[in-house]
């Protein structure tokens, strides 16, 4: 089969075509023939092993995949690595059906992006209805969702950033109330003067350095901050516990591994809303563009440098 493999670490250049044989399914594990792979942000860390949990060499990349099962089954799955390729495995329990009434893309979009935005609202920031939200990226996979779910659930006011004009029109075409550049040198203003001069009760962000910093400035007694993410490769400033209480402050970290720790099926429960939000026509992933498997190299370049919005698509057919 086809597939790209990694056998140094690093940038984009370190993707590479290649023949390698046939999976073969273990115990517990499904063998997906593949019609499309999601491409993510985190792909980028794992090509170059700055993500949370390690990788080895020589890797295949990719962490999710829809497609088909050999008894026929349209599934979409979280495999960990192996979804730049023509064939991929993955493990039962995180293989789900999907509708008839979602395609490929959107199966994709809701796997991890959704599931994250969905995790991020309802889990670690707790949204109430009447509340206002900060969607930081709000053009990308999780930020496109988080827009329109934050309007499905009763938010207030919903603050898109982005970075250019193109992005922050998206977002308001999606729902949002307002948009702020995100290249904005006092992100706290900018926030606070999109409240109508109040702080904001939810930021949701995945930027890192001081959007972080500036941003939890930007929070009202009891806001909380989601933190899923640090896509300028930039730490925040160090935050003294003690420093919270000024505020009453919640920062809480979000890594969508964690879900299958959580007693129940949360993931599922996670992705029937968000696949029936999309049948219904309630809910939108945006396609952000599909690039065949010898364009991998260009999509983690398109990534990097901030060039797309919403979901990107691997076919491993061309």
């Amino acid at each position: 089969m086809r597939a790209i493999q990694i056998t140094e670490f690093g940038g984009p250049e370190v993707l590479n075509v290649t023949e390698l044989p046939d999976p073969e399914p273990g115990p517990g594990r499904l063998l997906i023939d593949v019609s499309r792979a999601g491409i993510n942000y985190a792909d980028t860390h794992q090509a170059e092993d700055s993500y949370l949990s390690r990788s080895t060499l020589p890797l295949v990349p990719g962490g999710e995949a829809v497609g088909r099962t050999p008894d026929g089954r349209r599934v979409v799955a979280l495999l960990g690595t192996g979804g730049y390729a023509e064939k991929a495995l993955a493990p039962e329990a995180m293989a789900w059906d999907v509708p008839d009434a979602v395609d490929d893309v959107t199966a994709l979009g809701m796997v991890i992006q959704g599931a994250s935005a969905w995790l991020l609202l309802r889990r670690s920031t707790h949204l109430a209805p009447g509340e206002s939200v900060v969607v930081h990226a709000a053009a990308g996979g999780v930020g496109t969702l988080a827009v329109q779910l934050a309007k499905q659930w009763g938010a207030g006011r919903v603050i898109a950033t982005a970075s250019s004009k193109e992005k922050r029109e998206l977002a308001l075409e999606l729902g949002a109330d307002v948009a702020v550049d995100a290249n904005e040198p006092d992100m706290k203003a900018a926030l606070i003067d999109a409240n109508e001069g109040r702080r904001v009760d939810v930021v949701l962000e995945m930027t890192g350095g001081t959007v972080t910093d500036q941003s939890l400035k930007a929070l009202a007694p009891f806001g909380r901050l989601g933190f899923y993410g640090m896509a300028s490769r930039q730490a925040p400033s160090p935050v003294q516990p003690g420093t919270l209480m000024a505020h009453s402050t919640t920062i809480a970290g979000m890594w969508l591994a964690h879900v299958f720790q959580l007693p129940g099926d949360v993931m599922g429960t996670a992705l029937n809303e968000l696949f029936a939000l999309a049948a219904d026509g309630r809910l939108r992933v945006v396609s952000g563009g599909e690039y065949g498997l010898s364009e991998a190299r260009r999509a983690h370049e398109d990534l990097r440098a901030r060039r797309t919005t919403g979901k990107l698509v691997l076919d491993p057919s061309r």
